[in-house]
């Protein structure tokens, strides 16, 4: 296996370990608004710290205006993934929630259908078929008699999944005349900004002097946001995009196996083969992309 799919691979497992740090927050009492601006805020940080070191030409803009692509990006996107995906977390099991996120690709086949009018081929539509299919299982719509999940966690679910495909919708209009990393450092800036009204200051202000909360704040903002997105850009750089988002599915197999072993939470063979239905589909759509010239949404750019 060559240096890029290191890179990749790695990349990819630090995503899987969100929930470990979103978890151990909850702990301190920390509502997932405001794990979701914990995250921001440290990411936003981190990042601009890092390309202000490294490549501080990309944080200039070409136009004032500009700012529009990352409220669509920043607001639209990744506050709403991140709410919906953290509550999910809490109202369920990082299994569960990881499977629904990885719904997401089925959203971006079906939104670039309609907007940018992107062809819907017969793989796209086979693997629609199988995402589906893996939802049911893995929410307990088939079979019946799995124990049900709240109706509230599956709906929040499947919202962090069109979060998270709204992120590659936004960002393919900033790409035209913006880097990945760019792109990204901006989003969790105005995320951040966004999120400063909703933050509970004379309540919670005080626990952020707390060294373990400290590090599990910036572990989230550092670990499985930052660090993760910069070296899985690196080994993107050195492959086929198609190649590395097929990498990327070892993410929900890490969060997977850190529900079971660390948490202790359940997750039955029929809800697994859900799972590992909702990756496959997410392999073909992929392959898929290999057949047309059309946009693909890098999976990096979304975390």
């Amino acid at each position: 296996m060559n240096r890029a799919f290191i890179l990749i691979l790695l990349g990819a497992a630090l995503w899987g370990t969100i929930g470990w740090y979103v978890k151990n927050l909850y702990v301190f009492g920390f509502t997932p608004m405001e794990v979701v601006t914990l995250r921001a805020w440290s990411s936003a940080l981190l990042l601009v710290g890092y390309l202000t070191i490294i490549a501080p030409a990309k944080l200039k803009l070409s136009k004032l205006i500009d700012i529009n692509y990352f409220l669509g990006t920043g607001i639209l996107s990744i506050i709403f993934f991140n709410y919906c995906m953290f509550t999910a977390i809490e109202q369920s099991t990082l299994p569960v929630a990881t499977a629904l996120l990885y719904t997401a690709p089925a959203f971006v086949t079906i939104l670039s259908f309609f907007l940018f009018r992107e062809v819907l081929n017969y793989m796209k539509i086979i693997a629609l078929s199988i995402t589906l299919l893996g939802t049911c299982l893995v929410v307990g719509l088939i079979p019946l008699n799995i124990p049900s999940i709240p109706f509230s966690s599956i709906l929040f679910g499947i919202g962090s999944a069109i979060g998270y495909a709204l992120y590659s919708i936004f960002s393919k209009f900033a790409l035209n005349k913006y880097s990945s990393i760019t792109i990204t450092t901006y989003t969790f800036v105005i995320a951040s900004l966004a999120l400063i009204p909703f933050f509970p200051y004379q309540e919670k202000f005080h626990l952020l002097i707390e060294p373990m909360i400290l590090f599990y704040a910036f572990g989230l903002g550092f670990l499985p946001t930052a660090f993760a997105y910069i070296v899985y850009t690196h080994g993107l750089q050195q492959t086929e995009a198609s190649k590395a988002s097929i990498l990327t599915t070892v993410e929900p197999v890490v969060a997977t196996l850190i529900g079971i072993f660390i948490f202790n939470e359940e997750f039955s063979s029929m809800q697994m083969l859900g799972m590992l239905c909702i990756i496959s589909a997410v392999i073909i759509i992929q392959l898929s992309m290999k057949q047309s010239i059309h946009f693909k949404p890098k999976k990096a750019q979304i975390k």
